[in-house]
């Protein structure tokens, strides 16, 4: 397989806690249909197609806390399929470690967003005259 230039080798993300982390990204990304790739001391990665993500406990990492509005990575975006998809994951992530995000957005920008620290995570789905957000943060 022949990946496309500049497409997206690999994201990753460090965390403070690597059994919850790879418990919970674990259950999202096999919903997606990433497939488990790499398993060591500190870390775990999942694949989907030539792309993969890595979620690892640093023994470098300098703090425990990440703020989505501090410099650096505010969110990863997916494709999750159509609203019927996206309702599902809401609806079964918070029995796996995800929370509601942005419980009071105005119904006109209705997302269904889901909170773990460090990371968010939005799922997205487009439709022929726009595109629908609903976010899940780890």
């Amino acid at each position: 397989m022949n990946p496309v230039i500049g497409t997206v080798h690999h994201v990753e993300l460090w965390v403070p806690d690597l059994h919850r982390a790879a418990a919970e990204w674990g259950w999202l990304l096999a919903e997606l249909g990433h497939l488990p790739f790499q398993d060591w001391a500190n870390g775990r990665s999942w694949r989907l197609g030539a792309t993969y993500l890595v979620v690892e406990q640093s023994p470098a990492l300098t703090a425990t806390e990440h703020d989505r509005q501090r410099p650096g990575l505010n969110h990863l975006a997916f494709h999750a399929g159509d609203r019927g998809n996206v309702d599902a994951f809401a609806d079964a992530a918070p029995a796996n470690g995800w929370t509601l995000m942005f419980r009071h957005a105005p119904a006109r920008r209705r997302r269904r967003s889901l909170r773990r620290l460090p990371t968010t995570l939005t799922t997205t789905k487009s439709s022929s005259s726009r595109t629908n957000h609903d976010q899940l943060n780890t």
